[in-house]
């Protein structure tokens, strides 16, 4: 009777349980649902069902599927954490009546089209973003509005410190030991998203220039990407307004419009007249690739971008890919990061932007290199000594930063490329000995896919010495056992350093 009693119980809570869960709106129960482990769920998270959506697995009847790659999943119905309780307090149009809540099914069957500008439907009211936003209310927040409070990042601290004459880029060094190929996602700092060196004028120069030369190579959109491209850019000029006061300004005028006034290069720019890419191109000297959901199947496909600073690709290589297309290059992606990295793009919230950095070590300081460059035959050959002096070797940062945007719920990936000479390494502790090893120990594919052998014959003597040298000087300690730095992506010292070479 006893056991009978508790079996009683314990249904009836069981019920009571899953009726709350009924009831509960329908933010909460998203969030639920990603906390519980997995065996508490009727289906298991790591093994998700496949649908016709899914893509197929690709594994040739002599293979067995590896136990590292799991199943193919379905994200068609799998919407990005929404935050629609920051509608009410950014929106500008008043008199809209927001709702907190609203229903997920009304969401999904109102989806807005993958390929049709926000601005031309016409039922705005009725058709939402995958952040759960109609179109009605996008337009009831009008242009520049309240990011911070949509996103839940704030704006920038006001660098007035800051100087444009000699300013430098922080010291970036995102080399890792052990050596793998993992995304190695590290939180953003958010005062940093967009850096500003004393090259800018030069650089926004080239940029142009690349543009005119290479036109869609550089720059293109496909339809659907509207929202997203305007979010980016408005974002990146409300943060170069509150990052560097001193130098930009934003202003309305009912004729005009919004009008970005730049003093580094003595201009201004009057929004509404071009692309918001142009907008990015004409002043803003760092990479922006627009990444859309697509309602059909859930995942992610580059749909917009300005990129002058892509090695072996370029934008019209890579637009309208899947992420997975887009990666296909990169040894182990398929077999360690792609199902990972999809599930990751499906659930990012607009509050945690992310930064990386990748690397790679170039003859020179090529910018922009796409398929059949003249300057990819130097990664074909070793030039002899005599004609490859160590100070025209540079260590190449693609320092990279992923965000969601909050009322498109596009991902937005940027980067700018930053280089410094090798020779700098021989002042920075431990980065020559850490360097050296991955360049000696490396995994042969991932090494290859780098590119590095070009240059190693002038490259791992000078390592070797200046390794011996911060040895003898105890800069580094002899027993020091290689790997990665508690101070990574910098270097024991390096604010110190960097501030000194800025003459503060």
């Amino acid at each position: 009777m006893l056991s009978e009693h508790y079996a009683v119980v314990s249904a009836v809570g069981f019920l009571l349980l899953i009726v709350s869960f009924v009831l509960m709106p329908k933010s909460q129960q998203r969030n639920l649902y990603h906390t519980l482990p997995s065996w508490v769920l009727f289906k298991s998270r790591d093994r998700c069902t496949a649908s016709s959506k899914s893509p197929p697995r690709s594994i040739s009847p002599e293979k067995k599927a590896s136990a590292d790659i799991p199943p193919p999943a379905d994200y068609k119905d799998l919407f990005p954490p929404w935050r629609r309780d920051s509608l009410s307090v950014a929106r500008k149009d008043k008199c809209l009546d927001i709702a907190s809540e609203i229903p997920e099914f009304r969401v999904r069957e109102g989806l807005i089209p993958f390929t049709v500008d926000f601005r031309t439907c016409n039922s705005p009211a009725a058709t939402y973003t995958p952040m759960g936003i109609s179109l009605a209310e996008v337009a009831s927040l009008g242009d520049f509005t309240d990011y911070a409070e949509l996103s839940g990042v704030p704006l920038p601290e006001p660098y007035l410190d800051f100087n444009i004459e000699s300013a430098l880029p922080r010291p970036y060094r995102p080399l890792r030991w052990s050596y793998h190929q993992t995304m190695s996602l590290n939180r953003l700092q958010t005062d940093w998203w967009l850096e500003l060196e004393k090259s800018y004028v030069e650089r926004i120069k080239e940029r142009k220039e690349l543009f005119d030369k290479n036109g869609t190579m550089v720059l293109d959109y496909l339809p659907g990407s509207e929202l997203g491209c305007k979010e980016v850019m408005e974002m990146a000029l409300q943060f170069l307004c509150a990052r560097y006061p001193q130098y930009f300004s934003l202003s309305f005028s009912d004729d005009r419009g919004y009008v970005f006034h730049n003093g580094i290069l003595h201009n201004e720019t009057i929004i509404k007249r071009m692309h918001p890419l142009h907008v990015l191109l004409e002043n803003v000297p760092e990479d922006f690739a627009v990444m859309i959901r697509n309602p059909d199947d859930g995942y992610y496909y580059f749909r917009a971008g300005v990129l002058c600073s892509s090695l072996g690709w370029s934008v019209k290589s890579k637009l309208g890919m899947q992420l997975k297309e887009i990666h296909n290059p990169i040894p182990d992606y398929k077999e360690k990061m792609e199902f990972s990295m999809d599930r990751y793009f499906s659930k990012l919230p607009t509050a945690r932007p992310i930064q990386r950095g990748s690397w790679g070590l170039e003859i020179d300081t090529p910018l922009f290199m796409p398929p059949g460059d003249p300057h990819e035959k130097y990664r074909e050959i070793q030039l002899p000594e005599t004609d490859l002096p160590l100070s025209r070797i540079h260590l190449r940062v693609d320092w990279q930063t992923l965000r969601r945007l909050p009322l498109s719920g596009a991902i937005i990936f940027n980067f700018k490329a930053l280089f410094t000479p090798v020779e700098d390494f021989r002042y920075e502790p431990y980065i020559p000995y850490l360097l050296l090893t991955i360049l000696q120990h490396g995994k042969p594919s991932i090494m290859k896919y780098k590119s590095t052998w070009h240059v190693e014959h002038v490259v791992l003597p000078a390592l070797q010495r200046w390794r011996k040298e911060q040895e003898e000087s105890r800069m580094v300690p002899p027993d020091w056992e290689v790997g990665t730095l508690q101070e990574a992506p910098f270097f024991p010292g390096w604010e110190e350093q960097w501030r000194g070479r800025q003459g503060f």
